[in-house]
C-alpha cells in the first residue's frame, strides 16, 4: 500500500452528510472519497504536463523538413492576397 499522510479537515455538516451517503452507496471510503475530489479538482488547477517526447519528435520532424530545402516551383499568391477574401 502506498503512503499515505494523516490529514484532519473540517466539514459542513451539509458535505459530511453527502460523504457519508456517497460511501455507503458506493462502498468505497471516506478518505478515498476525499483523496478522489481532491485528484479531480488538481486536475483543472494545476497545468497540463509537457511530454518532452512530443516536444523532441515535433522537432526532429521540422529538422527534416528544413533539410529537405526549399520546394520546387513557386507559389502563384501573394500575402496580399490572402487579405482581399
Amino acid at each position: 500500500m502506498p503512503v499515505k499522510v494523516r490529514k484532519q479537515i473540517y466539514l459542513d455538516p451539509a458535505q459530511e452528510s453527502m460523504l457519508k451517503r456517497i460511501a455507503g452507496a458506493t462502498g468505497v471510503s471516506e478518505a478515498e472519497i476525499i483523496r478522489q475530489a481532491i485528484d479531480r479538482h488538481l486536475q483543472h488547477v494545476l497545468p497540463p504536463r509537457r511530454d518532452r517526447r512530443a516536444w523532441a519528435a515535433e522537432r526532429a520532424y521540422l529538422a527534416e523538413l528544413v533539410a529537405l530545402g526549399p520546394v520546387a516551383g513557386s507559389r502563384s499568391w501573394r500575402r496580399e492576397d490572402l487579405y482581399e477574401r
